[in-house]
């Protein structure tokens, strides 16, 4: 079934849940010409062996429902429809979703935790999860994603009315995952969503996180922070469509890049439609570049079509480490080795404090040191 999504805008034209509605992708497309197609396992082009498992552990707070559910649930796909070949593969193979659910009104005590774990990445796996913030509701949800695994899965957040949603998705895969994932939030009048991606694992990884508005006051935040090492091919594609006046988005990513062949994609994609008056947005992209043989591609976009917005602007900026950052520091007795710790640190570190789950900031800062060790090493 095809969606019509409207000529106003070039990005994403074609939305649907069949996957003969998308044509295979050569990677001459614009969405497809930073993604190693080859290393994407089938999952492309509709060879992937489908037989893979991901299996899950729920820690749920007491106040959030969280339950096993199959296809015919209605509450699946009613915020989200697939924008790809690979999103409509994810959505037409999965055999069960995961529902969490907020009650109105409830605020949870903890937060939700959903592991996720990959024991083999030589048949491909598909997945679909929906959370469910009922009005007035507050929570916090955490995907943390681990193992070995081919991995193809949408994930759709309905943020109702007044209601507050914090989500923290944590890619620490092993090192032979490839992960491809949409993560779409709907948004209600006056509600709150706040993303962090950290990606750090797995061979190659491509996250489209997406935010539309339902209703005016809407406030999404979007913030990520990754680290590629040698032949890691990590990518983030961002799009926030304002159709609605008087809504607000943030977007803030950055990561660092060490050791030959180490690419960093980012992609944001912020359109304001005619009826979005009153918007304010901004969005940023900076890559710290630790040694040569890298690759950044960054790419911000930003589509206008009314005059009356309250702001609207983004920035990218890739380079090396300041040498005179670091002359400064190792003049007054610290080592190369430290200093350059310490730029690292205080470059990731503003949107790693923003974490608001101490475990899962604890486990981030500590992987970044291991991946700073790992460039002394070598």
């Amino acid at each position: 079934m095809g969606l019509d999504t409207g000529p106003l805008s070039t990005l994403h034209k074609k939305a649907s849940y069949e996957v003969g509605d998308f044509d295979v992708p050569t990677g001459r497309e614009e969405e497809w010409r930073f993604t190693p197609l080859r290393r994407l396992r089938g999952l492309h082009n509709g060879t992937a062996d489908g037989h893979g498992k991901i299996l899950l552990e729920v820690e749920a707070a007491p106040e959030v429902t969280v339950e096993t559910v199959g296809r015919d649930d209605l509450r699946l796909g009613r915020a989200y429809v697939p924008a790809d070949r690979v999103s409509a593969q994810a959505w037409t193979s999965f055999a069960h979703a995961t529902v969490v659910t907020v009650p109105k009104e409830a605020v949870a005590s903890a937060p939700t935790v959903l592991r996720l774990r990959g024991e083999d990445a030589s048949s491909a796996a598909y997945g679909h999860t929906t959370v469910i913030l009922e009005p007035f509701a507050e929570a916090t949800v955490v995907f943390a994603h681990r193992g070995s695994a081919t991995y193809a899965d949408n994930v759709e957040f309905v943020v109702g009315d007044g209601a507050r949603l914090s989500v923290i998705s944590l890619q620490d895969w092993a090192d032979d995952s490839v992960h491809v994932s949409h993560q779409h939030a709907r948004l209600g009048r006056d509600a709150r969503f706040v993303s962090h991606n950290i990606t750090l694992g797995g061979d190659l990884v491509r996250l489209s996180p997406s935010v539309s508005y339902d209703a005016p006051g809407g406030n999404a935040e979007l913030y990520g922070v990754y680290f590629a090492d040698g032949g890691q091919h990590l990518e983030h594609r961002l799009l926030v469509d304002h159709a609605v006046a008087n809504c607000r988005s943030r977007v803030d990513y950055r990561g660092a890049l060490q050791e030959q062949d180490a690419h960093a994609v980012w992609i944001g994609d912020v359109i304001i439609r005619a009826e979005a008056e009153g918007t304010d947005t901004y969005e940023l992209n900076r890559n710290l570049v630790l040694t040569d043989g890298t690759r950044v591609d960054s790419v911000p976009n930003l589509e206008i079509l009314t005059g009356e917005v309250t702001g609207a602007g983004h920035a990218s900026a890739s380079g090396r480490l300041d040498d005179e950052h670091l002359f400064y520091l190792q003049a007054r007795g610290i080592t190369f080795d430290e200093a350059r710790r310490m730029v690292v640190r205080g470059f990731l570190g503003q949107l790693i404090e923003r974490i608001e789950v101490t475990e899962v900031r604890e486990k981030v800062r500590d992987a970044i040191e291991a991946e700073l060790d790992r460039g002394v090493s070598r």
